[in-house]
């Protein structure tokens, strides 16, 4: 399985980035992680794709100021996996997956658990993006890499405040 892995980044490494498949696959409450998407799609020409909740947040869920609202209730119960509508987008048709959130409490939604059990990423290179109030990324990349092990990840990026040619840079390591 590692020789698998290492001739597939072997195979990628001498892709150019416009030769690749590219699903940028997020979760957005707000808006503001969709802006981000947005803008990763355009820098790779990727397929962007909005990961829905069976049942939308509303404000009131949404509210961190509540101990008991649905989001602060949902990073409290790690192991929640809260409902997805059906996908529609095969992963397996992707070589690369940028995947996008907005960090809560430190980490990412569980709902972004929910979408990495639906599907397959055996072969594929998964890349966290995520916009924060505050939070760095790392805890969120080091909770995915430790619950997903077998998933082969590249680091990820904080979206906010930063400029064309910083993620151009990223996108291109």
């Amino acid at each position: 399985m590692i020789f698998c892995l290492t001739a597939y980044s072997q195979d990628n490494k001498n892709k150019n980035i416009k030769e690749m498949n590219i699903l940028i696959a997020f979760f957005s409450a707000t808006g503001i992680t969709h802006n981000a998407a947005e803008r990763i799609a355009k820098a790779t020409e990727g397929t962007l794709y909005e990961i829905e909740p069976q049942q939308p947040y509303t404000e009131e869920d949404l509210n961190w100021n509540n101990n008991n609202s649905r989001a602060n209730n949902e990073s409290k119960i790690r192991d929640m996996r809260p409902a997805i509508k059906a996908l529609s987008v095969n992963v397996a048709d992707y070589d690369v997956i940028y995947l996008g959130f907005p960090i809560w409490w430190y980490t990412c939604p569980t709902l972004i658990y929910t979408f990495m059990e639906a599907t397959d990423f055996k072969g594929k290179t998964v890349i966290p993006f995520a916009t924060s109030g505050g939070s760095t990324i790392r805890k969120a990349e080091n909770d995915l890499k430790v619950t997903y092990p077998n998933v082969h990840w590249k680091a990820g990026l904080l979206m906010n405040n930063v400029s064309n040619n910083e993620l151009l840079k990223w996108i291109n390591q």
